[in-house]
């Protein structure tokens, strides 16, 4: 069973899930568009969800928890970062997808954020001068769709210089695409195997733990399931030998 107390476990032993072993995982996948029934904002509505987040930040600083992929991956301009803790939350590949790093074939999960224990991650703030324009570059990316909207939410983050409040995104959803606290022994067989147009799971896995690692950050439950993704793909391939 996951635990979810601690999200930190001791830095010894070096990554399992290996570049090779990650490319073992990918291959050409075409684009599909979007999720089944899902609806793009428009750009009105990506205008107004930003001018909502900017206001509702007041005269403080805009900081966004990273978890995931924003740690390696921003695509805003930020200005300074920390280290941080949102405590009631975990890290958790609860969410459905046959598209971007699934597809129908085989459909793939992706993280979010489920309540309970506690997240080790980064928080960026986000650049002054023009701060409703990056707002709404990273709910652009985070949150284009109608079905994800609400999605974005303010949580309170520990850091060492004290108590902040972040934004974040897909902290916990709900609805017919959530495979909620699933046993890593059954995750693990899913990344080792989903791959789409943007990349395979255990790359989005393998670039997750990494860059984690660079942060002094190692998740025991991601540390576990990037061991048992590496066992799993090992297994595949040498089956198909």
């Amino acid at each position: 069973m996951t635990d979810h107390r601690d999200s930190t476990a001791p830095a010894s032993s070096p990554l399992a899930l290996t570049p090779d072993l990650v490319a073992l995982t990918i291959r050409p996948e075409p684009e599909r568009g979007p999720e089944p029934g899902w609806t793009l904002l428009s750009d009105e509505e990506l205008d107004a969800l930003a001018e909502r987040y900017d206001e509702e930040s007041g005269e403080e600083p805009v900081w966004v928890f990273a978890y995931g992929s924003l740690i390696w991956k921003p695509d805003f301009d930020a200005v300074d970062h920390k280290l941080a803790t949102a405590y009631g939350w975990h890290r958790s590949f609860c969410l459905k997808m046959t598209r971007w790093r699934g597809s129908p074939e085989q459909p793939g999960l992706m993280m979010a954020l489920e309540r309970g224990g506690r997240c080790d991650g980064v928080i960026y703030r986000l650049r002054d001068a023009d701060r409703r324009a990056q707002l709404r570059r990273v709910l652009y990316r985070e949150i284009r769709f109608h079905q994800a909207a609400s999605m974005a939410r303010w949580v309170p983050v520990r850091t060492s210089q004290g108590r902040l409040r972040a934004l974040t995104f897909w902290a916990g959803p709900k609805g017919e695409r959530i495979a909620s606290r699933l046993p890593l022994e059954e995750v693990a067989p899913i990344l080792a195997r989903a791959c789409g147009h943007a990349g395979s799971c255990a790359e989005y896995l393998h670039n997750t733990v990494r860059h984690l690692e660079e942060f002094g950050i190692r998740d025991r439950n991601l540390w576990r399931l990037q061991e048992l993704v590496a066992e799993e793909i090992r297994d595949i391939h040498q089956r198909a030998a």
